[in-house]
């Protein structure tokens, strides 16, 4: 049972922005930072990537663990609406694969940065090796 009604919860929900988020704005500092050029959210490519060099045909995705379903200690299934959820997480996960298969057919490198990867400092090895 959730502990909010379902006005509160929808309410609360629909607050949840999928650009410029936390990780995201970490992410674009330090590209910044290193003189990388970028674009965001390009709504002409599969999934609108989060950072996009056209030039270099590079994309970064910063993926939220709960809502892309990364095994890791930040995700964990909801207890109420389990059905729900794991259609939903499992929805996100096809989409995601389906659209990075877009992405690299059209000839881009891709790398997906996990939110975890981000908080515990890690993404920035990830980013230099990948660049």
């Amino acid at each position: 049972m959730d502990i909010v009604s379902k006005r509160k919860r929808s309410e609360m929900m629909s607050n949840i922005s999928g650009k410029n988020t936390g990780p995201e704005l970490l992410v674009r500092k330090y590209l910044s930072a290193k003189g990388v050029r970028y674009h965001l959210h390009k709504r002409k490519l599969p999934g609108s990537p989060d950072i996009v060099n056209e030039r270099k045909k590079f994309i970064i995705q910063v993926r939220g663990c709960f809502w892309h379903a990364h095994n890791c200690r930040l995700f964990k299934l909801p207890k109420s609406n389990k059905k729900f959820w794991r259609k939903k997480l499992s929805l996100n996960n096809e989409r995601d694969k389906k659209n990075d298969r877009k992405i690299r057919k059209m000839g881009y490198r891709l790398l997906c940065v996990p939110e975890c990867k981000i908080r515990n400092g890690k993404y920035k090895s990830m980013i230099s090796k990948f660049l």
